[in-house]
């Protein structure tokens, strides 16, 4: 058809344009094409006319004769958008169309109009639309057509009235990342789709997150790739990540930084995550954004790492513990009947209304059980009962019932069928799905495969995995039967991308094909993938850099059978992976594996066996790291207790053992006992390994933090500055040992009131942690936790509270609220808070952390204690005099009790209690203490500590308040001469003390 140049259509000079008159406009469309009625609509309504639009859903009329009367009903012109969807949106035929399409333009002549978007044959009645076709033109020829069709002025195409539209929809988005293709068989889920748009739209700010809800194979993926596509010309950015495990996530998330424009950063994960989503919450470069995170079953993978901004999250799961992470939850159900019907009939085109019904039937309405069955049917010669009948024998079978409760019964009875079919028809395609099986359901990287160690290949294997032509043959067979899906690389051919990269295989076939294959059959098979897996070892599990080739590895580990192996270089590569468990902080996954492995191995190998102690220093620092402190006391002690017996206490076993347990003591507070342990460890470190070795400086390490934590600051220091800088000589600047000495440096100056030195020194450690470690790792958050507390005692009180609620919250998600380093944090927050921010949250955040030190680690421990001191000093700010005195009053005779009279935790109860007895009248008890614990911390911390020169100030105002004017004006000059001296005339403290204002002191749990 010739329409013209653009130049042909421009009105003549001469011609002034005639404001053309409002029209009213309804549009229907079926939800497929949404894209192309929004645009119509913004069009037509940046031309002055008012448009409503109308989804075409037939489904629910009483029949389409009924719905085209309706349309005409509205009394405003209406324009069908068609295409093969709107047409295949019921069950009805084309004479059925041609009927009504006739009758009711006949009914209302000149209402209905319309465009086309697709070349496609339609019923033949169409043609008394007198439609314009708009498939394969620009914008500014659609709108021209339109208009056109529509019979309004085309002098004012492309005008603009400054109010943001959609996108054209043969535009795509600026960045579109790794979305599955669209289904062309993508059937109903209208109700579904507009809930999810309804609950994206109506979210606050920064909250547009949904949770699609639903059973594997019920259709949640579909559902979140049809919305993208729908609702594509809404956003600028499109990105699509697997989420089903994290290091997965994280990688594809990292991914989207060069489409952002963002630099890729120094090979770091974290460095690049964090970018993205400083972006995506900043909206630059793009602010409408939609995120799509598939898979998702374990929120705690996830919710650290959601995306906040003016963009929308969908994310897809099984589980329903996402209602409690604040996001919207959308069921997505099994299919409506009609839904069933129209699907199957798309799927095989050959079946009729009546034998899709009776499939549906059977199947229950399942949407992957209907996608596999039709798809065998649709190249099957077998008729509809037969293959009913056939479907019903198998349902009686005992071994097609036997699947797990959370899947609909005749699903896997009809995948049992459509893998006969594979196995009967297609031996290559089965030899290659049994070998998938044996890792982990879901994705499975075809890198490992590719690298499979050509020793190790089973013979039955050789052939298909040595022939590239039969494996994409296998592959291909596979696909076509719907039993996997493939992904490919997005990155470009010279990044390493435009390839295969994993197979999607779904849980259930995974839980299908395993339960069918014989012992003799599966065990080559899983030796086969044990061996890929540990041929992929990087080695080193101490090299951040390498952590993302351990996290590809871990899934696979218990489903190819690593954990029951009998191989020494299979359980090398297993303690390997445990090891960057624990380096990596994912402590939980650790514990589950080694709880796994070390009854498996007690009985494969003995007790005694050099593996079985190795697993229990991955075991006991996973135990320890979550707070299940007895347990780690009982496994480690016991460990030690025994080598020392065989070996002696000067045996390098028996010193890590002993070293392992000591660690323990730590969290237990049984400090004098672990400085022992660590004073001999390292003694005879040095004498048998060196001072430079990694193992002497990480004793050296454990020593100083028990200086540290027996209030030997100064001590505590020197050893970790010597231990810095050897490790800067020996394992480089960036190693996570050396990372993590520079953060107890800065602890160390922190406590000694060296208040700028600390915060300067951690400013820098927490962007390089944060860089080679990622912004979630629990070492990153130690050392922001660091920071907030270095910039609260040198004064920067925004700057802190900002920081510690950021680490708080993070930490929070990340690891839940018992755990112990979200215990410390919060406690301290709380502090923040109770001086300046909201009383009554700090005294709910501090009553929570009381009770769970409390029952983590029982009333005696000091934490508990020194939390209990800190919740006096809320009670105290929120006029509970007696109650908070009690409480401070407790904290003192705890702490003695604990630590004795000397420890800097008690002078610092002491500095508080003076203050509670003050306030309550008991003014000479209050100077006998106030006395007492300036010159006890004198005598331990020296003269100018802030805690010696709040202690001076402390006993200026108890002076005071029995009249002693002179001797108080005495410790108050000395006082605040020194807090200007060591912190300056402008420190918080200095200016407090000057105004006579009483310091309080705040305990502070350390890592």
């Amino acid at each position: 058809m010739t329409t013209g140049s653009r130049q042909d259509r421009e009105p003549a000079a001469q011609q002034p344009p005639q404001p053309p008159q409002p029209q009213r406009f309804v549009i229907s469309f079926a939800g497929f094409n949404r894209p192309w009625a929004v645009w119509i609509a913004h069009r037509l309504e940046e031309h002055g006319h008012r448009v409503a639009l109308q989804r075409w859903d037939p489904q629910n009329s009483p029949g389409i004769d009924q719905a085209l009367d309706d349309l005409a009903r509205s009394g405003s012109r209406v324009l069908l958008v068609l295409s093969e969807r709107y047409f295949s949106a019921g069950t009805h035929t084309d004479e059925q169309w041609n009927t009504a399409l006739r009758a009711v333009t006949d009914r209302h002549p000149d209402r209905f109009a319309a465009v086309c978007l697709t070349d496609a044959p339609l019923p033949s009645a169409v043609a008394v639309l007198e439609k314009t076709d708009l498939w394969g033109l620009d914008a500014y020829e659609a709108e021209y057509r339109v208009l056109r069709r529509l019979e309004l002025p085309t002098d004012r195409i492309g005008t603009d009235s400054g109010r943001r539209g959609p996108r054209f929809p043969n535009d795509p988005p600026e960045i579109w990342g790794r979305v599955p293709r669209r289904n062309p068989r993508f059937t109903g889920r209208n109700d579904v789709i507009g809930t999810l748009r309804q609950a994206l739209v109506e979210a606050p700010p920064g909250a547009s997150t949904v949770t699609l809800l639903g059973l594997s194979g019920v259709g949640k993926t579909q559902v979140a790739t049809e919305y993208a596509y729908r609702f594509a010309s809404e956003y600028d950015v499109v990105w699509w990540v697997p989420a089903e495990d994290r290091p997965t996530l994280r990688e594809r998330l990292a991914d989207l930084a060069p489409a952002l424009g963002l630099p890729r950063g120094a090979g770091s994960y974290g460095e690049q995550i964090r970018a993205v989503l400083g972006a995506l919450r900043r909206g630059n470069p793009y602010g409408r954004w939609l995120m799509v995170f598939d898979g998702c079953d374990n929120p705690d993978d996830l919710i650290d790492l959601l995306p906040s901004g003016a963009g929308d999250v969908i994310i897809t799961s099984r589980n329903r513990e996402w209602a409690a992470r604040h996001t919207s939850l959308v069921e997505v159900p099994l299919y409506a009947r009609p839904e069933s019907i129209t699907f199957i009939r798309r799927r095989a085109l050959r079946l009729t209304a009546d034998e899709a019904d009776q499939l549906a039937e059977a199947l229950e309405d399942y949407p992957l059980a209907l996608d596999q069955t039709a798809g065998w049917l649709a190249d099957s010669p077998l008729p509809v009962g037969d293959y009913l009948v056939l479907l019903q024998h198998r349902m009686d079978s005992r071994e097609a019932v036997a699947v797990s409760e959370d899947y609909p019964l005749p699903f896997p009875t009809a995948l049992a069928i459509l893998l006969n079919n594979v196995r009967e028809n297609f031996p290559d395609a089965l030899a290659l799905l049994r070998l998938f099986v044996f890792f982990a359901p879901g994705p499975v990287p075809l890198r490992l495969l590719r690298e499979f160690p050509a020793d190790d290949v089973p013979e039955q294997l050789a052939g298909l995995i040595n022939d590239q032509i039969r494996w994409n043959a296998a592959l291909n067979k596979l696909v076509q039967f719907s039993v996997v899906r493939l992904e490919y690389s997005d990155l470009a051919v010279e990044e390493g991308g435009g390839g295969l990269e994993t197979v999607q295989l779904h849980r259930m076939v995974h839980g299908i094909v395993r339960e069918n294959l014989s012992e003799e059959e599966a065990e080559p098979l899983a030796r086969a993938v044990r061996q890929v897996l540990a041929a992929a070892d990087p080695g080193r599990p101490s090299d951040s850099r390498l952590w993302p080739r351990y996290a590809e590895l871990i899934p696979h580990l218990a489903t190819s059978g690593v954990l029951t192996s009998s191989n020494p270089r299979i359980q090398n590569f297993l303690l390997h992976c445990l090891r960057y468990l624990i380096l990596a902080g994912e402590y939980r996954t650790c514990l589950r594996l080694s709880e796994e492995t070390d009854l498996i191995w007690r009985a494969l190998l003995g007790e005694d066996h050099p593996k079985v102690r190795e697993l229990s220093y991955q075991y006991g620092g996973a135990l320890r790291n979550l707070g299940l402190f007895r347990r780690a006391e009982t496994l480690t002690r016991a460990r030690a207790a025994q080598l020392t017996r065989e070996r002696g206490d000067r045996d390098l076993e028996t010193l890590r053992a002993t070293s392992s347990y000591g660690g323990v003591l730590l969290c237990i507070a049984r400090f004098e006992p672990a400085r022992e342990i660590f004073e001999h460890c390292l003694a005879t470190y040095r004498e048998l390994l060196g001072e430079d070795d990694s193992t002497t400086l990480a004793a050296q390490n454990n020593l100083a933090a028990t200086y540290r934590l027996l209030g030997r600051y100064q001590d505590a220091y020197d050893l970790d500055l010597d231990t810095l800088r050897r490790r800067e000589r020996v394992l480089r600047t960036h190693h996570i040992s050396t990372l993590s000495s520079g953060i107890a440096c800065a602890m160390g100056l922190r406590l000694m009131g060296r208040y700028h030195e600390a915060q300067t020194r951690q400013e820098q450690g927490v962007k390089i942690n944060t860089q080679v470690l990622g912004l979630e790792h629990p070492q990153t958050l130690r050392a922001e936790h660091n920071l907030g507390m270095c910039l609260r005692r040198s004064g920067d009180i925004p700057g802190a509270g900002l920081r510690l609620r950021t680490v708080w919250e993070r930490a929070t998600r990340v690891f839940g609220v018992d755990y112990p380093w979200t215990l410390m944090v919060a406690s301290d927050y709380a502090t923040y808070l109770r001086e300046y921010g909201d009383i009554g949250e700090a005294r709910r955040i501090s009553e929570d952390v009381v009770r769970g030190y409390q029952s983590q680690l029982g009333l005696a421990h000091p934490y508990s204690i020194g939390t209990v001191g800190n919740l006096g000093l809320v009670l105290r700010a929120q006029g509970e005099r007696a109650a908070a005195l009690s409480l401070a009053e407790q904290a003192l005779v705890g702490m003695r009790g604990a630590l004795g009279d000397r420890h800097p935790w008690t002078l610092g109860c002491a500095l508080n209690a003076t203050g509670h007895r003050n306030i309550t009248g008991r003014l000479e008890d209050a100077l006998d203490l106030s006395r007492e614990t300036l010159r006890t911390a004198e005598q331990v911390l020296g003269p100018d500590h802030p805690m010696s020169l709040s202690a001076q100030i402390a006993l200026a105002a108890d002076l005071r308040s029995v009249r002693e004017h002179e001797e108080a004006a005495k410790h108050e000059d000395a006082g605040i001469k020194g807090l200007t001296r060591t912190l300056g005339p402008q420190h918080v403290h200095t200016v407090s003390a000057k105004q006579q204002t009483r310091p309080y002191w705040d305990f502070e749990p350390q890592p």
